[in-house]
């Protein structure tokens, strides 16, 4: 029995094979899951007696003539279109029968990282932007999903399998944002998942990027924006609060009929014994907007 019956026996095989049920092939396990360059063993048994039993292969091929089971194993995979396939010639119909292995073979990315798409510098609040999300070198990638947070909240998700490529690919998701000055100071991030199954590694693996720190400008905004009547009597302290959030930091300005102490011009709060009656408008801008506020001052005599 020489390599020629061998060859004879598989072109055999070429011209009737049956697959699936009734078969009489089962492969232990019947699917793998295998990370890029570690090791892999599968065993191939025939349920009936066996003429011959075999492993196609490009790498680690291998058959028995004597045995109900052959092995296909490799210590270190690296072939990223390895399909092995279990081949068994049978002395009864059907005579011919073969199983393709479930084999995936995965790697993890070298890199996930974030960064705006059509941007620089800080965001406007109200404005629409764009976040993209690179991966590089990731296979296979139609097991692949990509999870956006802000924060600890996942706001999106974006998933690949449509694609087909057994190979390393690098692919990117992008993440549509309208910012709120509530998301200044916010952290978005990017989850790299890749859900292999049951027979992968659990928990999925995961690569994480950097995070994006959201610095988002948004115009000043007074706690309570009406204007202030203050009831005032002469020699005692009154404070005019004019404090504003904004993004950036608002700067300050008084403007009124009476003269207002250098010093306290560029001040939010205006603190003093000495202010007359009259009205006072305070004013907060930014790169964005200016906003302001008045305060009327009311004089007022003690016991009154």
């Amino acid at each position: 029995m020489g390599n020629n019956f061998l060859q004879w026996i598989l072109t055999l095989c070429m011209f009737y094979t049956v697959s699936g049920e009734g078969c009489s092939l089962i492969l232990k396990p019947s699917r793998v899951v295998v990370g890029f360059g570690e090791p892999v063993s599968v065993s191939c048994e025939a349920t009936r007696p066996v003429r011959v039993l075999g492993w196609e292969s490009a790498i680690s091929a291998a058959h028995t003539q004597q045995d109900l089971s052959v092995q296909w194993k490799v210590d270190s995979l690296i072939d990223w279109i390895e399909e092995p396939i279990c081949y068994g010639v049978f002395f009864t119909a059907p005579r011919q029968c073969e199983e393709k292995l479930n084999l995936v073979l995965y790697k993890t990315p070298d890199s996930v990282s974030i960064r705006p798409a059509n941007h620089t510098g800080p965001m406007v609040e109200g404005k629409e932007y764009q976040l993209l999300c690179e991966v590089q070198n990731i296979a296979p990638v139609q097991y692949l999903t990509l999870r956006w947070y802000r924060g600890q909240t996942e706001v999106y998700n974006h998933s690949f399998s449509d694609l087909t490529s057994s190979s390393p690919v690098q692919v990117s998701s992008i993440l549509v944002i309208t910012p709120t000055k509530a998301e200044n100071g916010a952290q978005y991030r990017c989850v790299a998942v890749l859900e292999l199954g049951p027979e992968g590694p659990q928990p999925p693996p995961t690569v994480t990027s950097e995070p994006l720190n959201a610095s988002v400008y948004f115009p000043p905004t007074f706690l309570s924006p009406e204007p202030e009547v203050l009831d005032y009597i002469v020699g005692d302290e009154i404070t005019l609060n004019c404090t504003a959030t904004g993004n950036p930091a608002p700067v300050y300005s008084w403007q009124s009929s009476h003269p207002i102490q250098e010093r306290m011009e560029d001040e939010a709060a205006l603190t003093s014994s000495s202010l007359l009656p009259g009205t006072y408008t305070c004013t907060a801008s930014n790169a964005l907007e200016k906003k302001s506020k008045q305060f009327i001052v009311k004089a007022k005599t003690k016991g009154v």
